[in-house]
């Protein structure tokens, strides 16, 4: 049983002292380092929330406003699946253009050409929107979508789980209740899903903790989150960054992610989500709790529009070097979306020497090694 105070005074200890005891949790649960070889589709930019923490939304006359068709989204899809691809990560905007039948079809589609590929697709913002569009409850389209081929939803949407924040930096989104309900009805009907935390705005200490005590009790009574993502806002590009000039600190971050290691013991996984990390401080974070380097992201939109200067897409390769350079004990592994092993590399070291235009050239060990805080 936690509390928020207890998360609160764990947010107060030293960032050295928490990456240890976040630490000794992975290496007591076998020490493993998951990725997934998957691809993001954002289907549509166009939004009517205009949030101010978003830098990719636009309106629905700007030149550079689209809306994939399903067969171009089917079409990238089969493209993922080509390379590899066991996850499909679906989501956009809030486009009073787009229908039920829109997913539908796609998912349909999808599950036929392409049975071995995960659907994980639509935040519980887009879930709550589609529900108002079509004049239907939640569970009502979450049914619909699952029956066409859904299998989970992402964690997006969350930000901070205090409405209080939430009028500030997205004032049209749903509120906290609603995000924390829609997450309850998708697990009670059997689809899984992760969640997120947007930190480093204008929220507190109190609102993390808040955020993430809501997030492990939730968790206490459905079990049907998978992964925790702690994601730090980008201020670039976004209304918001007239507030808040620049990201936080590496050790803001990495104190973040151990307290999230510590506090959400009944998460498998809490991820360096390593596009808006930075794949260095991801490459710490895997040594203060973090034991997911989430994927290869190929043709993620979101983050990067907000400024974020990582890769487009890594590869397995070095996925595996980053890891290997984090710490030679720890074992990397290719995971599914619902965090079932594929296959498990050897604890060798490992090489990746081909670089394609864009991607991360890994470090070599020794120098990885100065990346790390001694603790």
């Amino acid at each position: 049983m936690v509390s928020i105070r207890e998360i609160e005074d764990l947010f107060a200890q030293d960032v050295h002292v928490l990456g240890e005891r976040a630490d000794a949790i992975n290496r007591n649960n076998g020490n493993r380092v998951t990725f997934i070889v998957n691809r993001h589709i954002n289907y549509t930019n166009i939004c009517v929330a205009k949030c101010p923490l978003c830098a990719f939304y636009r309106d629905q006359n700007d030149s550079d406003a689209y809306l994939l068709s399903g067969s171009e989204v089917v079409s990238r899809a089969e493209e993922a699946v080509q390379q590899g691809a066991t996850e499909l990560h679906i989501v956009g905007s809030l486009n009073p253009a787009v229908c039920i039948e829109y997913f539908e079809d796609i998912f349909k589609q999808i599950r036929k050409r392409f049975p071995g590929v995960c659907i994980k697709a639509l935040t519980a913002t887009e879930i709550h929107f589609l529900a108002q569009i079509e004049r239907m409850s939640e569970k009502e389209v979450l049914l619909r979508l699952r029956d066409a081929g859904l299998q989970a939803l992402p964690g997006g949407g969350a930000e901070i789980l205090n409405d209080d924040i939430r009028a500030i930096i997205c004032p049209r989104k749903l509120n906290a209740s609603e995000w924390l309900r829609i997450m309850e009805i998708a697990h009670r009907i059997g689809l899984r899903s992760n969640a997120t935390m947007l930190f480093g705005h204008v929220e507190q200490i109190s609102d993390r903790a808040l955020h993430l005590y809501r997030l492990w009790e939730l968790q206490e009574k459905t079990h049907g989150f998978v992964s925790f993502i702690p994601l730090v806002f980008h201020p670039d590009k976004t209304e918001l960054g007239m507030i808040v000039r620049e990201k936080t600190n590496p050790l803001d971050v990495l104190k973040t992610i151990a307290v999230s290691r510590i506090v959400l013991s009944n998460f498998s996984s809490i991820r360096a989500y390593w596009v808006a990390l930075g794949v260095k401080l991801a490459q710490v974070a895997l040594n203060y709790g973090a034991n997911d380097l989430d994927g290869t992201l190929m043709g993620e939109q979101v983050t990067h529009a907000a400024g974020a200067n990582t890769p487009q897409v890594l590869t397995i390769e070095h996925m595996l070097e980053l890891i290997k350079g984090a710490d030679r004990s720890k074992t990397p592994a290719e995971r599914d979306t619902f965090y079932n092993i594929r296959r498990i590399f050897a604890t060798s070291a490992t090489s990746a020497t081909s670089t394609s235009p864009g991607s991360y050239s890994a470090p070599s060990s020794s120098h990885a090694q100065e990346h790390l805080v001694t603790r």
